[in-house]
């Protein structure tokens, strides 16, 4: 079946990931947890995140987890309704602090004009919250581009669950097999395979390395530059 729609993953495919996040989430456990230096760079190393490299490890909570995981893991002896408080207040309270550290990847918009130009339709899937998602394209001035931007709170269980790809589906009234998912980590691909995607796209702009991937992909190109010319030639 024809491919007529791409559903972006959004953190390391189309903003980059650790420039964006990692300032924020050290001035979060610095100002929320009262900790110092020293204690959050701890945190963030637990979490998967590599001070040589200034990156996150692929398949780590920070490369592709939820807010929620990243709360149960820092706050670990708080309970579970002080995680449902933190993990709010990181969703709604929190999220326009990040919008002060995003970085893109490359200007979008070209791109998605050019999808677009081959009668596609667009959508991010991202295990970020559904506000934060929404405020990172709006941002970016490419919020209008997609018919559905859906958050790991859109859902019932977050990626890798497949359930993103079949709720993109049942928003468009696409089959989920004429969906492709493009990512740059696993739970990405495995987020394509698991919800009946027609196609599991890696992208080497995030964590994953093209090992990581290739696996796991159709395909795996270099940044979501790559997709009209892929798209086209299907």
């Amino acid at each position: 079946m024809a491919i007529k729609a791409v559903l972006f993953d959004k953190d390391g495919t189309l903003i980059e990931s650790s420039g964006t996040w990692v300032p924020f989430y050290k001035s979060i456990l610095k100002t929320e947890r009262g900790l110092g230096p020293e204690a959050v760079e701890a945190k963030m190393v637990a979490a998967g995140y590599n001070p040589v490299t200034d990156s996150f490890l692929a398949g780590s909570i920070l490369a592709g987890g939820t807010t929620r995981q990243l709360v149960e893991m820092w706050w670990e002896h708080e309970t579970p309704e002080v995680h449902d408080i933190l993990t709010k207040k990181f969703n709604v309270e929190f999220a326009p602090l990040a919008l002060h550290h995003m970085k893109h990847l490359m200007p979008l918009s070209p791109v998605f004009d050019d999808l677009r130009a081959l009668g596609l339709r667009l959508g991010v899937a991202t295990n970020d919250s559904e506000t934060s998602a929404v405020g990172h394209m709006r941002a970016l001035n490419v919020e209008h581009y997609f018919e559905a931007i859906i958050g790991a709170d859109s859902v019932g269980v977050a990626k890798p669950s497949g359930q993103m790809v079949q709720l993109f589906s049942k928003l468009t009234g696409l089959a989920t097999s004429e969906i492709a998912m493009v990512g740059d980590n696993t739970h990405d691909l495995e987020e394509a395979r698991n919800g009946g995607a027609g196609l599991a796209i890696g992208v080497l702009t995030g964590n994953g390395a093209r090992e990581d991937l290739l696996d796991h992909a159709d395909y795996v190109v270099d940044s979501i530059a790559d997709l009209p010319k892929l798209m086209q030639g299907l």
